[in-house]
């Protein structure tokens, strides 16, 4: 997304990247940054919390408009929860949890070939 973003701006497009990955989006370079610190794949907010979703859209918007610098990032003040403790267990896979998600996957795998399956007719 961030290349992405670079080439819509280097042909006149004005864009903001709203994200998790700090390192990896600053490295890119993107005009306009809001970050997130949340886990991967969550960049806008908790799901089903349209309040925060909204107002990172916000935030968003809010930069697209203010932003005055190249390369300029803000971070929300957002948390995921009232600790850190997601950090601890986020992406985990150990002995105490390897089944569980083993048989998720698997469930997932098979729930998106029916998908196909039944697409595909």
């Amino acid at each position: 997304m961030s290349l992405v973003s670079r080439h819509l701006e280097a042909n006149g497009i004005p864009t903001v990247v709203i994200g998790s990955a700090r390192d990896i989006v600053e490295e890119c370079g993107v005009a306009r940054f809001i970050f997130n610190d949340f886990p991967l794949g969550n960049p806008v907010g908790k799901p089903w919390d349209a309040a925060m979703q909204q107002a990172t859209l916000g935030h968003a918007l809010d930069l697209l408009e203010t932003a005055r610098l190249p390369r300029t990032t803000v971070q929300t003040p957002y948390r995921w929860g009232d600790d850190d403790a997601w950090r601890a267990v986020y992406a985990r896979v150990d002995e105490s949890n390897r089944e569980a998600l083993k048989a998720e996957g698997e469930a997932r795998r098979a729930k998106q070939a029916e998908a196909v399956k039944n697409r595909l007719g």
